[in-house]
């Protein structure tokens, strides 16, 4: 099985986008994936496409949360994905 890519699209003194990593780091005990953090304010498509939403985050190129980020919620569609290897 491949390894899950979490996405975190983000940009600095972001609030929301620091407590979104951190919940993802903590479902890295339960959970293998690699997180990969990309700055919206790097790229204006990103920024265009995300802007107002960040921070988000996709799992393995799916869009599976923006805003306030729920570590339950991310763990969730973390399983419903292992279920369907």
């Amino acid at each position: 099985m491949a390894q899950t890519i979490i996405t975190l699209y983000t940009r600095q003194r972001c609030s929301l986008c620091e407590k979104a990593k951190q919940a993802i780091l903590e479902l890295k005990e339960d959970w293998n994936f690699t997180l990969e953090e990309i700055d919206i304010d790097e790229s204006d498509e990103l920024t265009e496409l995300y802007g107002i939403m960040i921070p988000v985050v996709q799992i393995d190129g799916e869009e599976v949360g923006f805003g306030i980020i729920n570590k339950n919620d991310i763990s969730k569609r973390l399983q419903e994905k292992s279920e369907n290897f």
